[in-house]
Protein backbone atom coordinates (compact mmCIF):
# COMPACT_ATOMS: atom_id res chain seq x y z
CA UNK A 1 0.00 0.00 0.00
CA UNK A 2 1.36 3.43 -0.56
CA UNK A 3 0.69 6.94 0.05
CA UNK A 4 1.26 6.96 3.28
CA UNK A 5 3.17 10.12 3.74
CA UNK A 6 1.60 13.61 3.61
CA UNK A 7 3.73 16.94 3.41
CA UNK A 8 6.69 18.52 1.83
CA UNK A 9 9.84 20.15 3.56
CA UNK A 10 7.81 19.01 7.18
CA UNK A 11 6.74 15.59 6.18
CA UNK A 12 4.92 12.31 8.13
CA UNK A 13 4.51 8.79 7.11
CA UNK A 14 2.11 6.79 9.43
CA UNK A 15 1.92 2.91 9.95
CA UNK A 16 0.65 0.09 11.89
CA UNK A 17 -2.64 -1.35 11.53
CA UNK A 18 -5.87 -1.04 14.04
CA UNK A 19 -4.93 -4.45 15.60
CA UNK A 20 -1.54 -5.02 14.79
CA UNK A 21 1.13 -4.72 17.76
CA UNK A 22 1.84 -1.11 17.31
CA UNK A 23 0.83 1.58 15.28
CA UNK A 24 3.40 4.79 14.94
CA UNK A 25 4.57 7.67 12.68
CA UNK A 26 7.73 8.99 11.36
CA UNK A 27 8.35 12.48 11.05
CA UNK A 28 10.84 13.92 8.52
CA UNK A 29 12.11 17.53 7.95
CA UNK A 30 11.65 19.20 11.59
CA UNK A 31 14.49 21.67 12.50
CA UNK A 32 17.02 20.80 14.80
CA UNK A 33 17.55 22.42 18.47
CA UNK A 34 13.42 22.05 19.48
CA UNK A 35 13.13 20.92 23.04
CA UNK A 36 11.04 17.63 22.51
CA UNK A 37 10.42 14.57 25.06
CA UNK A 38 7.17 12.33 25.81
CA UNK A 39 5.32 14.34 27.89
CA UNK A 40 5.18 16.99 25.27
CA UNK A 41 3.28 14.81 23.14
CA UNK A 42 1.14 12.88 25.10
CA UNK A 43 -1.67 15.67 26.82
CA UNK A 44 -2.46 15.86 22.64
CA UNK A 45 -2.72 11.54 22.52
CA UNK A 46 -4.63 11.77 25.89
CA UNK A 47 -7.62 14.27 24.19
CA UNK A 48 -7.90 11.72 21.25
CA UNK A 49 -7.65 8.19 23.32
CA UNK A 50 -10.54 6.30 23.24
CA UNK A 51 -12.54 5.19 26.02
CA UNK A 52 -12.57 7.89 28.06
CA UNK A 53 -16.75 8.19 28.23
CA UNK A 54 -19.52 6.37 27.62
CA UNK A 55 -20.23 8.59 24.25
CA UNK A 56 -16.93 6.91 22.48
CA UNK A 57 -15.71 3.03 21.57
CA UNK A 58 -14.82 1.84 24.92
CA UNK A 59 -11.81 0.12 23.72
CA UNK A 60 -8.79 0.92 26.42
CA UNK A 61 -5.93 2.18 24.97
CA UNK A 62 -3.52 4.23 27.23
CA UNK A 63 -2.16 5.70 23.75
CA UNK A 64 0.99 6.10 25.23
CA UNK A 65 3.66 7.73 22.89
CA UNK A 66 7.53 6.60 22.61
CA UNK A 67 10.15 8.72 21.00
CA UNK A 68 12.18 5.97 18.84
CA UNK A 69 14.86 8.10 17.25
CA UNK A 70 15.44 12.05 16.20
CA UNK A 71 15.96 13.31 19.61
CA UNK A 72 19.19 13.68 21.80
CA UNK A 73 19.27 15.32 25.56
CA UNK A 74 15.61 16.61 25.09
CA UNK A 75 16.30 18.42 21.70
CA UNK A 76 15.61 17.60 18.09
CA UNK A 77 18.27 16.76 15.85
CA UNK A 78 16.88 17.27 12.26
CA UNK A 79 17.15 13.56 11.69
CA UNK A 80 13.67 11.34 11.01
CA UNK A 81 11.16 11.48 14.55
CA UNK A 82 10.49 8.02 15.02
CA UNK A 83 7.28 7.67 17.33
CA UNK A 84 5.24 4.85 18.32
CA UNK A 85 1.94 3.91 20.13
CA UNK A 86 1.49 0.65 21.61
CA UNK A 87 -2.28 -1.50 20.70
CA UNK A 88 -2.73 -3.19 23.98
CA UNK A 89 -6.32 -3.31 23.94
CA UNK A 90 -7.08 -5.30 20.56
CA UNK A 91 -10.27 -7.97 20.22
CA UNK A 92 -10.04 -9.08 16.48
CA UNK A 93 -12.85 -11.80 17.55
CA UNK A 94 -15.14 -9.27 17.21
CA UNK A 95 -14.90 -8.77 13.41
CA UNK A 96 -15.41 -12.52 12.71
CA UNK A 97 -18.34 -11.82 10.89
CA UNK A 98 -16.94 -8.55 8.39
CA UNK A 99 -14.25 -11.43 7.49
CA UNK A 100 -16.30 -12.58 4.89
CA UNK A 101 -18.95 -9.63 4.44
CA UNK A 102 -18.54 -5.79 3.55
CA UNK A 103 -19.86 -3.06 6.33
CA UNK A 104 -21.94 -0.66 3.46
CA UNK A 105 -20.20 3.15 4.09
CA UNK A 106 -16.71 1.29 5.17
CA UNK A 107 -13.91 0.88 3.16
CA UNK A 108 -14.12 -3.06 3.24
CA UNK A 109 -15.30 -3.35 -0.04
CA UNK A 110 -12.92 -0.38 -2.05
CA UNK A 111 -10.09 -1.88 -0.09
CA UNK A 112 -10.89 -5.43 -1.18
CA UNK A 113 -11.61 -4.23 -4.92
CA UNK A 114 -7.96 -2.55 -5.40
CA UNK A 115 -5.67 -4.99 -3.51
CA UNK A 116 -7.60 -8.22 -3.50
CA UNK A 117 -6.56 -8.84 0.21
CA UNK A 118 -7.80 -6.67 3.15
CA UNK A 119 -7.11 -6.61 7.06
CA UNK A 120 -10.76 -6.78 8.52
CA UNK A 121 -9.52 -6.72 12.22
CA UNK A 122 -10.64 -3.23 12.99
CA UNK A 123 -10.40 -1.81 9.56
CA UNK A 124 -6.70 -2.09 9.13
CA UNK A 125 -5.46 0.94 7.75
CA UNK A 126 -8.94 2.13 7.46
CA UNK A 127 -9.28 2.24 10.97
CA UNK A 128 -9.72 5.59 13.15
CA UNK A 129 -7.36 3.43 15.23
CA UNK A 130 -4.52 5.58 12.66
CA UNK A 131 -5.33 8.93 13.55
CA UNK A 132 -3.49 8.88 16.91
CA UNK A 133 -0.39 8.48 15.02
CA UNK A 134 -1.15 11.85 13.19
CA UNK A 135 -1.79 13.52 16.80
CA UNK A 136 1.48 12.66 17.78
CA UNK A 137 3.34 14.13 14.03
CA UNK A 138 0.90 17.11 14.84
CA UNK A 139 2.07 17.81 18.77
CA UNK A 140 5.63 17.77 16.85
CA UNK A 141 4.71 20.62 13.95
CA UNK A 142 2.97 22.35 16.81
CA UNK A 143 6.86 23.26 17.70
CA UNK A 144 8.00 24.73 14.27
CA UNK A 145 4.92 27.08 14.81
CA UNK A 146 4.50 28.59 18.76
CA UNK A 147 3.27 31.78 17.28
CA UNK A 148 0.31 30.04 15.97
CA UNK A 149 -2.58 28.54 18.33
CA UNK A 150 -4.57 26.09 16.92
CA UNK A 151 -8.53 25.41 18.36
CA UNK A 152 -10.90 22.65 17.21
CA UNK A 153 -14.36 22.24 18.25
CA UNK A 154 -17.65 20.36 17.56
CA UNK A 155 -20.12 22.73 16.03
CA UNK A 156 -22.86 20.10 15.17
CA UNK A 157 -24.04 16.26 16.39
CA UNK A 158 -26.80 14.62 14.19
CA UNK A 159 -27.82 17.68 12.69
CA UNK A 160 -28.22 19.64 15.76
CA UNK A 161 -25.62 22.76 15.72
CA UNK A 162 -24.39 24.52 18.56
CA UNK A 163 -25.51 28.31 18.65
CA UNK A 164 -23.12 29.71 21.96
CA UNK A 165 -19.26 30.20 22.40
CA UNK A 166 -17.56 30.50 25.61
CA UNK A 167 -13.89 28.55 25.03
CA UNK A 168 -14.00 27.54 28.81
CA UNK A 169 -16.83 25.02 27.46
CA UNK A 170 -14.25 22.99 25.41
CA UNK A 171 -12.56 21.22 27.72
CA UNK A 172 -15.50 21.19 29.87
CA UNK A 173 -17.37 18.28 28.40
CA UNK A 174 -16.46 14.99 26.58
CA UNK A 175 -17.90 16.73 22.74
CA UNK A 176 -15.11 19.90 22.39
CA UNK A 177 -18.02 21.63 22.30
CA UNK A 178 -17.95 25.29 23.11
CA UNK A 179 -21.81 25.58 24.22
CA UNK A 180 -23.11 24.08 27.35
CA UNK A 181 -26.29 23.79 26.37
CA UNK A 182 -25.65 22.30 22.99
CA UNK A 183 -23.34 19.89 25.08
CA UNK A 184 -26.19 18.66 27.65
CA UNK A 185 -28.70 18.03 24.02
CA UNK A 186 -26.01 16.05 22.78
CA UNK A 187 -25.63 14.02 25.89
CA UNK A 188 -29.43 12.29 24.61
CA UNK A 189 -28.73 12.46 21.20
CA UNK A 190 -25.24 10.51 21.09
CA UNK A 191 -27.06 8.30 24.14
CA UNK A 192 -30.10 7.17 22.10
CA UNK A 193 -27.95 6.40 18.75
CA UNK A 194 -25.43 4.23 20.87
CA UNK A 195 -28.49 1.97 22.59
CA UNK A 196 -30.52 2.03 19.75
CA UNK A 197 -26.83 0.15 17.73
CA UNK A 198 -27.16 3.46 15.23
CA UNK A 199 -24.37 6.60 14.93
CA UNK A 200 -24.28 10.08 14.12
CA UNK A 201 -22.42 12.74 12.02
CA UNK A 202 -20.46 15.32 13.40
CA UNK A 203 -19.27 19.34 11.90
CA UNK A 204 -15.64 20.30 13.69
CA UNK A 205 -14.69 24.12 13.09
CA UNK A 206 -10.96 24.54 13.41
CA UNK A 207 -9.40 28.42 13.85
CA UNK A 208 -5.72 28.60 13.38
CA UNK A 209 -4.97 32.12 14.99
CA UNK A 210 -1.49 33.94 14.76
CA UNK A 211 -0.75 33.22 11.26
CA UNK A 212 0.95 35.62 9.43
CA UNK A 213 0.12 37.47 6.20
CA UNK A 214 2.20 35.38 3.62
CA UNK A 215 2.27 31.44 3.72
CA UNK A 216 0.73 29.41 0.72
CA UNK A 217 1.40 29.78 -3.21
CA UNK A 218 -1.04 31.48 -5.38
CA UNK A 219 -1.97 28.04 -7.64
CA UNK A 220 -0.29 24.26 -6.52
CA UNK A 221 0.37 24.62 -3.25
CA UNK A 222 -2.16 26.85 -1.78
CA UNK A 223 -2.72 27.08 1.73
CA UNK A 224 -6.40 26.22 1.74
CA UNK A 225 -6.03 23.55 -0.89
CA UNK A 226 -3.23 21.80 1.29
CA UNK A 227 -5.56 22.58 4.59
CA UNK A 228 -8.46 20.97 2.53
CA UNK A 229 -6.77 17.61 1.49
CA UNK A 230 -5.05 17.16 4.90
CA UNK A 231 -8.51 17.21 6.54
CA UNK A 232 -10.17 14.91 3.51
CA UNK A 233 -7.63 12.45 4.51
CA UNK A 234 -8.98 11.68 7.63
CA UNK A 235 -11.19 8.59 8.29
CA UNK A 236 -14.51 9.28 7.75
CA UNK A 237 -14.18 12.70 6.40
CA UNK A 238 -16.76 13.64 3.46
CA UNK A 239 -16.41 17.49 3.46
CA UNK A 240 -14.33 20.61 4.21
CA UNK A 241 -14.80 24.32 3.89
CA UNK A 242 -12.39 27.12 4.66
CA UNK A 243 -14.49 30.48 5.84
CA UNK A 244 -17.80 30.65 4.87
CA UNK A 245 -17.05 27.72 2.23
CA UNK A 246 -20.34 27.05 0.78
CA UNK A 247 -22.58 29.27 2.23
CA UNK A 248 -20.07 31.92 0.04
CA UNK A 249 -22.01 30.95 -3.02
CA UNK A 250 -25.35 32.13 -1.58
CA UNK A 251 -24.19 35.83 -1.07
CA UNK A 252 -23.30 38.84 -3.13
CA UNK A 253 -19.86 40.14 -4.21
CA UNK A 254 -20.58 42.93 -1.80
CA UNK A 255 -21.69 40.64 1.05
CA UNK A 256 -18.81 38.01 0.93
CA UNK A 257 -15.95 40.78 0.73
CA UNK A 258 -13.28 41.41 3.54
CA UNK A 259 -12.92 45.05 3.76
CA UNK A 260 -10.26 46.16 4.52
CA UNK A 261 -9.44 49.38 6.66
CA UNK A 262 -5.94 51.26 7.29
CA UNK A 263 -4.73 49.36 10.78
CA UNK A 264 -1.58 49.77 13.37
CA UNK A 265 -0.38 47.04 11.90
CA UNK A 266 -0.79 46.21 8.16
CA UNK A 267 -4.85 46.60 7.24
CA UNK A 268 -7.73 46.10 9.81
CA UNK A 269 -10.11 43.47 8.40
CA UNK A 270 -13.75 43.86 9.09
CA UNK A 271 -14.66 40.35 8.22
CA UNK A 272 -13.36 37.15 7.91
CA UNK A 273 -15.48 35.72 4.88
CA UNK A 274 -12.43 34.17 3.23
CA UNK A 275 -11.43 32.21 6.14
CA UNK A 276 -8.05 34.18 6.50
CA UNK A 277 -7.01 32.95 3.30
CA UNK A 278 -6.84 34.91 -0.50
CA UNK A 279 -5.51 33.50 -3.45
CA UNK A 280 -4.10 30.75 -1.78
CA UNK A 281 -2.13 32.59 0.97
CA UNK A 282 -2.37 33.74 4.16
CA UNK A 283 -3.84 37.20 4.87
CA UNK A 284 -3.03 37.40 8.28
CA UNK A 285 -6.25 36.83 9.60
CA UNK A 286 -7.33 33.84 11.78
CA UNK A 287 -7.42 30.55 9.78
CA UNK A 288 -10.89 28.80 9.41
CA UNK A 289 -11.76 25.32 8.72
CA UNK A 290 -14.84 23.60 8.88
CA UNK A 291 -14.50 19.20 8.52
CA UNK A 292 -18.12 17.01 8.38
CA UNK A 293 -17.70 13.35 10.05
CA UNK A 294 -20.01 11.01 8.42
CA UNK A 295 -22.15 8.69 10.79
CA UNK A 296 -19.83 5.42 11.94
CA UNK A 297 -20.58 3.00 10.00
CA UNK A 298 -19.76 -0.07 12.02
CA UNK A 299 -23.32 -0.25 13.37
CA UNK A 300 -25.60 -2.62 15.90
CA UNK A 301 -28.62 -1.99 13.24
CA UNK A 302 -28.59 -4.44 10.53
CA UNK A 303 -27.78 -3.38 6.87
CA UNK A 304 -28.48 -4.61 3.67
CA UNK A 305 -24.59 -6.00 1.85
CA UNK A 306 -22.97 -8.67 0.72
CA UNK A 307 -20.60 -11.29 1.05
CA UNK A 308 -16.84 -11.78 -0.68
CA UNK A 309 -18.69 -14.12 -2.73
CA UNK A 310 -21.26 -11.90 -3.92
CA UNK A 311 -24.28 -13.43 -1.90
CA UNK A 312 -26.97 -10.90 -0.62
CA UNK A 313 -26.76 -10.76 3.23
CA UNK A 314 -26.92 -8.62 6.37
CA UNK A 315 -24.35 -7.23 8.51
CA UNK A 316 -24.33 -5.48 11.81
CA UNK A 317 -20.88 -5.17 13.62
CA UNK A 318 -20.70 -6.45 17.24
CA UNK A 319 -18.04 -4.76 19.28
CA UNK A 320 -16.58 -1.30 20.60
CA UNK A 321 -17.35 1.40 18.08
CA UNK A 322 -17.65 5.10 18.50
CA UNK A 323 -21.67 6.26 18.36
CA UNK A 324 -20.19 9.57 16.76
CA UNK A 325 -16.54 9.39 15.47
CA UNK A 326 -16.44 12.96 15.08
CA UNK A 327 -16.41 13.71 19.05
CA UNK A 328 -12.60 12.65 19.24
CA UNK A 329 -12.15 14.19 15.76
CA UNK A 330 -11.61 17.65 16.85
CA UNK A 331 -7.88 16.87 18.14
CA UNK A 332 -7.27 15.08 15.08
CA UNK A 333 -8.01 17.72 12.71
CA UNK A 334 -6.22 20.42 14.84
CA UNK A 335 -3.10 17.82 14.26
CA UNK A 336 -3.65 18.23 10.92
CA UNK A 337 -3.70 21.87 10.20
CA UNK A 338 -0.88 22.35 12.45
CA UNK A 339 0.81 20.08 10.15
CA UNK A 340 0.08 21.71 7.57
CA UNK A 341 0.78 24.99 8.55
CA UNK A 342 4.53 24.29 9.44
CA UNK A 343 4.92 22.43 6.52
CA UNK A 344 4.14 25.99 4.92
CA UNK A 345 5.93 28.23 7.19
CA UNK A 346 9.00 25.98 5.95
CA UNK A 347 8.29 26.38 2.42
CA UNK A 348 8.07 30.14 2.81
CA UNK A 349 11.18 30.43 4.50
CA UNK A 350 12.45 28.15 1.76
CA UNK A 351 11.66 30.64 -0.86
CA UNK A 352 11.57 33.87 0.95
CA UNK A 353 14.58 33.56 3.07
Amino acid sequence: MSHNSFGHLFRFTTWGESHGPAIGVIVDGCPPGLDLADTDLQPFLDQRRPGTSRFTTQRQEADLVKILSGVFEGKTTGTPISLMIENTDQRSKDYSEVANAYRPGHADYAYDSKYGLRDYRGGGRSSARETAARVAAGAVARLVIPEVTITARVIEIGGDRADNFDAAQISANPFFCADAAAAARWEILVDQARKTGSSLGAVIECVATGVPAGWGAPLYAKLDADLASACMSINAVKGVEIGDGFDAARLRGEDNADPMRPGSDGPQFLANHAGGIAGGISTGQPVVVRVAFKPTSSILTPVATIDRQGNATDIMTKGRHDPCVGIRGAPVVEAMVALVLADHRLRHRGQMG
